[in-house]
């Protein structure tokens, strides 16, 4: 623990990660169009150069998605998660991207095999909407981890809008229930419908528009994926 502690260790920005929140995840139903891998590999290699043992993360991941299309959602569930929590350490943004707060494309956690708790949820939430999960069905939520101090973003899977979620998280491989995960306050959630307080089930707030979660989008499509205009 000592030493997730120490990787993991950024002091809570609870006031600069409610900015992030307001960047709603709009505009993804086109997110469910076929991607092309074949043409996001010829970029990434235009981008990175020879990508080495990359390549073959994106190639899983890409196999992974084939493989998991007709799978009934709580499958699906298990088999993302278990895949990035697999494919990807936890490494702070400082250290591999030298800002303090950087949103990756899944292209760019896997390029580097490495990302943050936002990286984890971003991939996350991207490869179960191109499985075919409605997005009222998923949101990204951000919590306090209470064990380690600190802000913390894991995604949440909801059978119905009154069920108790299910969490994704990169600090444990298991999917439990939110009543399972008293290490984690929730603090607020967001989606594409809205934003959401703990325990709400109404939407508290509409989707904005703010650069960070735009800047994603943009990045993805110049990667080559079909991402509609958010």
């Amino acid at each position: 623990m000592r030493q997730r502690q120490r990787i993991q260790g950024r002091s809570p920005r609870l006031p600069a990660l409610w900015l992030g929140a307001c960047v709603l995840l709009v505009g993804l139903t086109s997110a469910l169009a076929n991607w092309d891998f074949e043409l996001i590999l010829q970029n990434a290699e235009r981008r990175y150069g020879e990508l080495g043992t990359a390549k073959q993360r994106i190639g899983a991941w890409d196999e992974l998605i084939k493989a998991s299309g007709n799978l009934p959602e709580r499958e699906m569930l298990s088999a993302v998660n278990s895949f990035f929590n697999r494919q990807l350490r936890f490494v702070d943004d400082i250290r591999t991207w030298q800002q303090v707060d950087y949103w990756a494309t899944p292209i760019e956690a896997l390029v580097q095999g490495a990302g943050d708790c936002e990286d984890y949820s971003i991939a996350k939430y991207f490869t179960l909407r191109r499985l075919g999960v409605p997005s009222d069905k998923l949101r990204i939520t951000y919590v306090k981890a209470l064990r380690l101090n600190q802000a913390h973003m894991v995604l949440t899977y909801y059978t119905s809008p009154a069920a108790e979620p299910l969490v994704l998280d990169n600090l444990i491989n298991e999917i439990r229930p939110a009543s399972q995960r008293k290490d984690l306050l929730p603090v607020y959630a967001f989606n594409a419908e809205g934003l959401y307080l703990p325990g709400g089930r109404d939407k508290k707030g509409d989707a904005k528009r703010l650069s960070r979660w735009q800047d994603l989008l943009e990045k993805m499509r110049t990667e080559g994926f079909a991402i509609g205009d958010g």
